[in-house]
C-alpha cells in the first residue's frame, strides 16, 4: 500500500510539474519533442509502478456494502461521463485558431454548456464511481489520483488558458462553467443548449454499453446494466 500511495503521488505531482512550472525550462533545454519524451517516459514509469502495486496487492475487505443501489447510482453517472467523454471530441470552441487570429466568443452548447472541462470531468467521474462501488482500500488510493489530475488539472488548466489566450478565455470562463451545470443554474449558458446531438449519444451509448460489458471478461465481474441484463 505504501507503493501505490508513493507512485500515485509520483504519478500526479510530475504531471502537474511537467505540465505547468517545468515545462517551459525543459522545452528550453531540450526542445519540444525533447520535452514530449520526457513527460511521457516519467508518465509511463509512474503510472506502470502504480499498476504493479495495486496488482501486487494482497485482496482487502471493502470499506462499505454495496447494493443495487449504488450499483443503481454509478451505471447512471457512468453515462454521464461517458457523454462528456464523447462530447469533449468534437466541436470544442476553445481550441486555439491555428492562424492565431482573435475569435469571438460563441454560446456554449453540447456538453460545453455543462463545463467548459468534459474530458476532464469525465474522468473525474469514472473514479468517483469506481470508487463508490469497489470500496477497497487500493482502489480508493488509485481513483483518489485519477480524481485529484482530473479536477486539479483542469482548474491550472483555466489559469494557464488565462495566460495563453488573453483574448478568449477569460470570457469563455464567463459564459461556461468549471462545476459542471453551475452556468446553467446561474442563467449564463442555455439549458437546452446543453442536450447532446444524436453522434454524441450514439457515440456515448456504444461507449457506455462496451466499457461496461468489458468487465466481465477483464475482471470477472458484471459491471452497469449488466448486472441485470443477460
Amino acid at each position: 500500500m505504501t507503493f501505490l500511495i508513493v507512485m500515485s503521488i509520483a504519478f500526479v505531482g510530475t504531471h502537474f510539474l511537467l505540465s505547468h512550472p517545468l515545462r517551459k525550462p525543459v522545452v528550453g533545454a531540450i526542445g519540444e519533442k525533447g520535452f514530449l519524451g520526457v513527460y511521457s517516459l516519467v508518465a509511463l514509469i509512474t503510472l506502470g509502478g502504480m499498476a504493479h502495486a495495486y496488482a501486487a496487492m494482497p485482496p482487502q475487505a471493502p470499506l462499505w456494502a454495496v447494493g443495487d443501489t449504488l450499483w443503481g447510482i454509478g451505471t447512471v453517472v457512468m453515462l454521464l461521463a461517458a457523454i462528456l467523454f464523447i462530447g469533449s471530441l468534437f466541436g470544442n470552441p476553445a481550441l486555439p485558431d491555428p492562424t492565431g487570429k482573435p475569435k469571438a466568443v460563441p454560446s456554449p452548447r453540447g456538453v460545453f454548456a455543462i463545463t467548459r472541462h468534459p474530458m476532464m470531468w469525465a474522468f473525474a467521474l469514472w473514479a468517483l464511481v469506481h470508487a463508490l462501488v469497489f470500496p477497497i482500500p487500493a482502489n480508493l488510493v488509485l481513483t483518489a489520483a485519477i480524481l485529484i489530475l482530473a479536477l486539479v488539472g483542469a482548474a491550472l488548466q483555466d489559469a494557464k488558458k488565462r495566460r495563453l489566450q488573453p483574448d478568449f478565455w477569460p470570457r469563455w470562463q464567463g459564459v461556461t462553467s468549471y462545476v459542471p451545470f453551475a452556468a446553467i443554474a446561474s442563467g449564463r449558458a442555455q439549458g437546452a443548449a446543453a442536450w447532446p446531438n444524436a453522434i454524441v449519444w450514439i457515440g456515448a451509448l456504444v461507449l457506455w454499453l462496451a466499457a461496461t460489458w468489458a468487465h466481465m471478461p477483464l475482471s470477472g465481474w458484471a459491471a452497469g446494466i449488466w448486472r441485470w441484463v443477460g
